[in-house]
């Protein structure tokens, strides 16, 4: 997924003469069971000074998950997972404990068949232990439950002294915090961790459809934006995007506790404004009974490829009236028109979680958020570097101007994004940095734009050296 990162070297996609060499690609790789390889290969890259990644499925668009010459922790088989019931100060209920191995179908797998759901991304896998929990974690069930990281009651984590904690809201708080939403790879490497879950439900979904040529495409735009807030108060999650050609598609959309009469009188602002434009759309709801059904059904498996990506955390207050609506219509418009494509999923996750975590302020204050930038050119890297800094200079820039101190998602964002310390983690940072120094002072962990990153840099030919 981060095309950038590996160098088109041994790529399926270029020609058969293309090179095919380690480059940037991890050189040596500990396929790890437990927490005693975990510290044996920590010790090992101290005592030789190699540079060290953390690596569980590569679901990864920032580049932490490789590194020219490194070793790394491979978490991919650490597969345990349990159901217990799990008691503390904040929380009473059914739990699941999952190995760093873990992916989100296995682990949903195992929810259905208790009829649970554990809150989980959009790909079936991803491992849901790692830096998707860790960075925050979106997903369908989020208006329901929250983020990812707001189902967290514990982790067990070896960090970078080589101690082996388990981190909860009352033992090793300091930790605890700054996993939950601060980012993976950077304190310690995670073991397991241990989150609710929730009674399984019945959930409706639908998905709509439409184009049209003139302007009246981008009212039925606005429109929509402004359906938003209704869809997301009553607990909706909507996937929408705005392409090339005045396309419009909501590939998925899910109401748990819901049915179909429901979601589409939510959508009602909308689709009465396609009709009476005249515009003929494609709209489908259904019902299903329970949560995995309609989101097998709306999401069917597929690969998650590369993209020169930005993003952008799009806040409420810019779907509050139809002055700031415009404008924001007018930003996507302005995005489209300079080549680009946009995508949103929208989302309400203002409640606070039990336990207080790390996750960027700006979602709680979002409405969604926002992926734009350009198609990934598997044959071509220089048009690739080019439609980045497009991507960094031109599209990210204009929802910039509208969202003035604003936010990003920090696992799907751009990688080359400006004051990144307060764009992926705002007033967090310096706690963040204090919690860093304090699990690994000697800095074993590093990732591009993870917390104490700054402090190194990648030289011309890989190598990982102190910032002098």
């Amino acid at each position: 997924m981060a095309g950038f990162f590996a160098n088109m070297s041994c790529d399926p996609f270029t020609p058969r003469n293309a090179q095919c060499i380690v480059g940037s690609y991890v050189a040596y790789v500990v396929n790890a069971s437990g927490a005693l390889e975990y510290r044996e290969t920590l010790n090992f890259a101290k005592k030789h000074n190699i540079r060290l990644v953390i690596r569980n499925t590569g679901h990864d668009y920032m580049g932490k998950s490789t590194g020219a010459g490194a070793l790394a922790i491979w978490t991919h088989n650490i597969k345990y997972k349990s159901i217990i019931d799990y008691t503390s100060l904040t929380y009473t209920g059914k739990a699941m404990k999952i190995g760093a191995g873990v992916s989100t179908s296995e682990a949903q797998s195992m929810a259905n068949s208790n009829d649970l759901v554990i809150v989980q991304g959009d790909c079936p896998t991803v491992g849901i232990a790692g830096g998707y929990t860790q960075g925050g974690g979106s997903g369908p069930l989020a208006s329901k439950f929250g983020l990812a990281a707001d189902q967290v009651l514990e982790w067990e984590v070896v960090t970078g002294n080589g101690d082996f904690l388990t981190a909860t809201p009352n033992n090793n708080p300091e930790l605890y915090w700054a996993l939950a939403g601060g980012g993976g790879g950077t304190y310690g490497v995670v073991l397991s961790m241990t989150v609710k879950l929730h009674p399984n439900m019945p959930t409706a979904g639908s998905a709509l459809f439409f184009t049209e040529p003139t302007e009246a495409y981008w009212d039925i735009v606005q429109a929509f934006l402004l359906n938003l807030p209704d869809v997301l108060e009553a607990g909706g999650t909507i996937y929408w995007q705005v392409l090339p050609g005045n396309i419009f598609r909501m590939p998925q959309s899910y109401l748990p506790n819901g049915t179909a009469q429901d979601l589409e009188q939510l959508l009602q602002p909308t689709l009465k404004l396609l009709d009476q434009s005249g515009i003929s759309y494609a709209f489908s709801s259904r019902d299903f009974p329970n949560f995995q059904d309609a989101f097998y059904e709306m999401v069917p498996e597929t690969n998650v490829t590369e993209i020169n990506l930005g993003g952008r955390l799009i806040p409420r207050y810019l779907l509050a009236s139809e002055i700031s609506a415009a404008s924001l219509t007018s930003a996507i418009k302005s995005i489209i028109n300079n080549g680009g494509i946009l995508a949103g999923v929208s989302m309400d996750v203002s409640r606070p979680p039990s336990s207080s975590n790390a996750v960027h302020p700006g979602w709680r204050e979002s409405a969604f958020l926002a992926f734009l930038g350009t198609i990934y050119n598997r044959y071509n890297m220089t048009s690739n570097v080019v439609n980045q800094r497009l991507v960094t200079n031109t599209l990210l820039p204009i929802l910039e101007e509208i969202t003035p101190g604003g936010a990003a998602y920090l696992n799907e964002a751009d990688i080359n994004q400006p004051n990144w310390h307060n764009v992926f983690y705002g007033a967090n940072y310096p706690k963040l940095i204090s919690i860093k120094k304090m699990f690994d002072p000697d800095d074993i962990f590093w990732g591009p734009t993870a917390v104490g990153s700054e402090r190194w840099e990648v030289t011309e030919h890989g190598r990982l050296c102190m910032v002098s």
